[in-house]
Protein backbone atom coordinates (compact mmCIF):
# COMPACT_ATOMS: atom_id res chain seq x y z
CA UNK A 1 0.00 0.00 0.00
CA UNK A 2 1.22 3.51 -1.22
CA UNK A 3 0.87 5.79 2.29
CA UNK A 4 0.18 9.48 2.00
CA UNK A 5 1.59 9.95 5.68
CA UNK A 6 3.74 9.54 7.53
CA UNK A 7 2.94 6.99 10.39
CA UNK A 8 4.59 6.15 13.89
CA UNK A 9 3.12 2.95 16.05
CA UNK A 10 2.85 2.83 19.37
CA UNK A 11 1.98 -0.32 21.69
CA UNK A 12 0.15 0.89 24.48
CA UNK A 13 2.32 0.67 27.17
CA UNK A 14 2.26 -2.27 30.30
CA UNK A 15 -1.29 -2.97 31.72
CA UNK A 16 -2.30 -5.34 34.60
CA UNK A 17 -3.53 -7.56 31.87
CA UNK A 18 0.16 -7.87 30.05
CA UNK A 19 1.78 -7.75 34.08
CA UNK A 20 -1.15 -10.13 35.35
CA UNK A 21 -1.51 -12.45 32.29
CA UNK A 22 -5.01 -11.78 30.99
CA UNK A 23 -6.32 -11.26 27.86
CA UNK A 24 -9.01 -8.01 27.70
CA UNK A 25 -10.63 -6.83 24.63
CA UNK A 26 -14.04 -4.99 24.13
CA UNK A 27 -16.12 -4.82 26.35
CA UNK A 28 -13.68 -4.24 29.06
CA UNK A 29 -14.58 -6.98 31.63
CA UNK A 30 -11.63 -6.18 34.01
CA UNK A 31 -10.27 -2.95 35.48
CA UNK A 32 -7.03 -2.82 32.57
CA UNK A 33 -5.38 0.90 33.33
CA UNK A 34 -1.22 1.08 32.77
CA UNK A 35 1.02 0.15 35.46
CA UNK A 36 3.51 2.41 37.47
CA UNK A 37 6.36 1.07 34.60
CA UNK A 38 3.49 1.55 31.72
CA UNK A 39 2.92 4.96 32.80
CA UNK A 40 6.78 5.64 32.56
CA UNK A 41 7.30 3.79 29.26
CA UNK A 42 4.82 6.00 27.50
CA UNK A 43 6.08 9.18 29.29
CA UNK A 44 9.43 8.41 28.32
CA UNK A 45 8.45 8.01 24.49
CA UNK A 46 6.34 11.09 24.91
CA UNK A 47 9.40 13.45 25.43
CA UNK A 48 11.22 11.96 22.48
CA UNK A 49 8.00 12.50 20.01
CA UNK A 50 8.16 16.25 20.61
CA UNK A 51 10.61 16.38 18.11
CA UNK A 52 8.85 14.15 15.90
CA UNK A 53 5.98 17.34 15.56
CA UNK A 54 3.04 15.06 15.48
CA UNK A 55 -0.27 16.09 13.75
CA UNK A 56 -2.87 13.92 15.06
CA UNK A 57 -2.91 11.19 17.16
CA UNK A 58 -5.20 8.38 16.28
CA UNK A 59 -6.44 5.95 19.67
CA UNK A 60 -7.86 2.59 20.50
CA UNK A 61 -10.74 3.58 23.25
CA UNK A 62 -9.98 0.53 25.72
CA UNK A 63 -8.78 1.82 28.90
CA UNK A 64 -4.77 1.60 28.28
CA UNK A 65 -4.75 2.99 25.09
CA UNK A 66 -7.12 5.65 26.01
CA UNK A 67 -4.48 6.11 29.09
CA UNK A 68 -1.03 6.08 26.63
CA UNK A 69 -2.54 8.61 23.98
CA UNK A 70 -3.25 11.39 26.84
CA UNK A 71 0.28 11.33 28.47
CA UNK A 72 1.42 11.77 24.61
CA UNK A 73 -1.19 14.35 23.79
CA UNK A 74 -0.11 16.55 26.95
CA UNK A 75 3.22 16.05 25.85
CA UNK A 76 3.11 16.85 21.78
CA UNK A 77 -0.25 18.88 22.04
CA UNK A 78 -1.27 17.14 19.05
CA UNK A 79 -5.41 16.38 19.12
CA UNK A 80 -7.00 12.43 20.01
CA UNK A 81 -9.15 10.69 17.63
CA UNK A 82 -10.53 7.39 19.34
CA UNK A 83 -11.61 5.01 17.16
CA UNK A 84 -13.04 1.62 17.63
CA UNK A 85 -11.65 -0.04 14.32
CA UNK A 86 -8.00 -0.46 16.44
CA UNK A 87 -9.39 -2.18 19.53
CA UNK A 88 -7.62 -5.15 20.74
CA UNK A 89 -8.67 -8.36 19.25
CA UNK A 90 -11.50 -9.92 20.38
CA UNK A 91 -10.95 -12.78 22.36
CA UNK A 92 -15.43 -13.29 22.68
CA UNK A 93 -15.43 -15.76 25.25
CA UNK A 94 -11.92 -15.65 26.60
CA UNK A 95 -12.19 -12.03 27.25
CA UNK A 96 -11.16 -11.51 30.70
CA UNK A 97 -9.39 -15.10 31.02
CA UNK A 98 -6.26 -15.91 31.41
CA UNK A 99 -3.47 -15.74 28.69
CA UNK A 100 -2.87 -19.42 28.82
CA UNK A 101 -6.42 -20.13 28.30
CA UNK A 102 -6.48 -18.11 24.86
CA UNK A 103 -2.82 -19.72 23.60
CA UNK A 104 -4.40 -23.55 24.25
CA UNK A 105 -7.51 -22.66 22.41
CA UNK A 106 -5.29 -23.20 19.74
CA UNK A 107 -4.11 -26.06 18.57
CA UNK A 108 -1.05 -24.45 16.75
CA UNK A 109 -0.14 -20.35 15.65
CA UNK A 110 -1.31 -21.10 12.05
CA UNK A 111 -5.12 -21.84 13.76
CA UNK A 112 -4.94 -17.80 15.12
CA UNK A 113 -5.66 -16.75 11.36
CA UNK A 114 -8.95 -19.32 10.83
CA UNK A 115 -10.07 -20.81 14.45
CA UNK A 116 -11.34 -18.12 17.02
CA UNK A 117 -13.77 -18.12 19.87
CA UNK A 118 -17.39 -17.93 20.51
CA UNK A 119 -18.11 -14.49 20.10
CA UNK A 120 -14.36 -13.85 18.79
CA UNK A 121 -12.04 -12.85 16.17
CA UNK A 122 -9.50 -14.29 14.30
CA UNK A 123 -6.18 -12.73 12.86
CA UNK A 124 -7.71 -12.70 9.18
CA UNK A 125 -10.51 -10.93 10.75
CA UNK A 126 -7.90 -8.00 12.61
CA UNK A 127 -6.14 -7.72 9.19
CA UNK A 128 -9.22 -6.93 7.66
CA UNK A 129 -11.05 -4.32 10.06
CA UNK A 130 -6.96 -3.00 10.27
CA UNK A 131 -6.62 -2.93 6.02
CA UNK A 132 -10.20 -1.00 5.92
CA UNK A 133 -8.98 1.73 8.63
CA UNK A 134 -5.48 2.44 7.30
CA UNK A 135 -7.41 2.53 3.82
CA UNK A 136 -9.62 5.29 5.22
CA UNK A 137 -7.50 7.34 7.36
CA UNK A 138 -4.41 7.34 4.62
CA UNK A 139 -7.69 8.81 1.95
CA UNK A 140 -8.76 11.20 4.64
CA UNK A 141 -4.89 12.56 5.40
CA UNK A 142 -2.60 13.82 3.24
CA UNK A 143 1.30 14.49 4.30
CA UNK A 144 0.32 14.59 8.02
CA UNK A 145 2.47 12.80 10.76
CA UNK A 146 -0.10 10.25 12.49
CA UNK A 147 0.51 8.53 15.56
CA UNK A 148 -1.32 5.35 15.76
CA UNK A 149 -1.60 4.28 19.10
CA UNK A 150 -2.95 0.49 19.93
CA UNK A 151 -2.18 -2.75 20.71
CA UNK A 152 -0.04 -6.36 19.28
CA UNK A 153 -3.03 -7.98 16.89
CA UNK A 154 -3.56 -4.34 15.87
CA UNK A 155 -0.13 -3.14 14.73
CA UNK A 156 1.02 -6.44 13.90
CA UNK A 157 -1.46 -6.45 11.24
CA UNK A 158 -1.37 -2.95 10.47
CA UNK A 159 2.41 -3.48 9.84
CA UNK A 160 1.68 -7.02 7.44
CA UNK A 161 -1.05 -4.89 5.30
CA UNK A 162 1.50 -1.67 4.80
CA UNK A 163 3.75 -4.44 3.78
CA UNK A 164 1.66 -6.73 1.92
CA UNK A 165 2.04 -9.83 3.37
CA UNK A 166 0.48 -12.97 3.12
CA UNK A 167 -0.26 -14.98 5.67
CA UNK A 168 2.61 -17.17 4.92
CA UNK A 169 4.68 -14.23 5.54
CA UNK A 170 3.40 -12.87 8.30
CA UNK A 171 3.76 -16.12 10.32
CA UNK A 172 7.84 -16.40 8.84
CA UNK A 173 8.29 -12.62 9.98
CA UNK A 174 5.99 -12.80 13.21
CA UNK A 175 9.26 -11.54 15.41
CA UNK A 176 10.03 -8.81 13.25
CA UNK A 177 6.07 -7.69 13.22
CA UNK A 178 6.01 -7.93 16.88
CA UNK A 179 5.93 -5.20 19.18
CA UNK A 180 6.59 -5.01 22.77
CA UNK A 181 4.26 -3.04 25.16
CA UNK A 182 5.35 0.78 25.33
CA UNK A 183 7.21 0.85 21.84
CA UNK A 184 7.47 2.78 18.94
CA UNK A 185 8.07 2.67 14.96
CA UNK A 186 8.24 5.02 12.41
CA UNK A 187 6.41 3.61 8.89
Amino acid sequence: MKLKNTYFLLRHGQAHSNRDGFVSSWPEKVYNPLTVKGKKQIEKIATNLKKEKIDLIISSDLLRTRLSAEIVAARVGANIKFDKRIREIGFGILNGKKEDDWRSFFNNKKERFTRKPKGGENYRDVKRRVGAFLGDINHQYKNKRILIIAHAAILFSFQSVVLGYNEEQERRYVKKLEMSTGELRKI
